[in-house]
């Protein structure tokens, strides 16, 4: 596999810009020059250079905009606790400002969660869902890891955090091995704000969409990796299960980061089914 150099995968970009939406300065890029719009929204403690396989795959057949969420990479990082309706909102007023009209999403983690809110806040804005590694809740047991990792931030840095991440991030397997993805995926966790990364673990820890993922009416693709500790299978069952017109596709030997530990798996499934439309 190439590897990942997110300056390579900047200077790749046909437009490079930010904007003014919500109220804060949003980085993003724009890849490809026809056909339909689909947004990639990335996970927490990375920034938009985490889709460059999934880029690639797209840029021929699609339109595809990749942003920096609030928080995150070139995005304005302001204090204080993020909601994930917050989130969606940057999002919305982000392709507003645009004239981008009812695109794709794709998402993982976090962006995943924001593109399950943008679905139930915006009805009809989308044309279809791609959630990727994600959950629709998080369960009570799992709420005070949250605060610890915020308090490791506060302390250490967001460098106190990378040993942990990647061990949940990737597969033993795959860590074992000399990978570019890992060093790569190490480098956006260290750079990333504490600001930032405090302010969306509040809106990750808080999310509670499960009852309302029923509002969601366009069609829709799970997608997870079948080693997932973050976000496991069952999160992902859970997902498809509530939501009409879904399906749901489980990748083999991938823990949270499915899109970098086997693309070319996730790759298939994604394409497979945007070119339905």
């Amino acid at each position: 596999m190439e590897k990942l150099d997110s300056r390579k995968l900047i200077n790749r970009g046909l437009i490079r810009m930010k904007t003014q939406a919500n109220g804060i300065t949003i980085n993003y890029e724009i890849f490809g020059d026809s056909g339909p719009w689909v947004v990639l929204s990335h996970s927490l403690l990375c920034d938009l250079t985490m889709w460059g396989p999934q880029i690639d795959a797209l840029r021929s057949n699609f339109r595809v905009i990749a942003f920096d969420t609030r928080g995150h990479g070139q995005s304005e990082a302001p204090d204080g606790d993020y909601t994930l309706d917050l989130l969606a909102a940057d999002a919305k007023e982000l392709l507003d400002n645009l004239d981008i009209v009812r695109p794709h999403w794709v998402g993982l983690s976090m962006g995943g969660m924001i593109g399950m809110t943008y679905g139930i806040n915006y009805p009809d804005s989308l044309s279809s869902l791609v959630l990727c590694d994600t959950a629709s809740r998080m369960p009570p047991e799992v709420q005070a890891a949250w605060g610890e990792r915020i308090n490791v931030a506060k302390r250490d840095g967001t460098q106190g955090l990378v040993s942990a991440t990647i061990a949940r991030w990737f597969t033993a397997t795959f860590r074992e091995q000399p990978r570019p993805e890992i060093d790569f995926v190490a480098k956006l966790i260290e750079q990333s704000s504490v600001a930032g990364y405090a302010g969306c673990c509040h809106a990750i820890s808080k999310i509670n969409c499960t009852n309302r993922l029923n509002e969601i009416r366009v069609p829709t693709k799970i997608i997870v990796g079948d080693a997932d500790v973050s976000t496991p299978v069952p999160m992902s069952a859970e997902i498809q299960s509530a939501i009409p017109n879904s399906s749901l596709t489980v990748i083999a030997g991938a823990s949270h980061l499915s899109n970098l530990e086997q693309p070319q798996q996730f790759n298939e499934a994604m394409l497979g089914f945007l070119e339905l439309f």
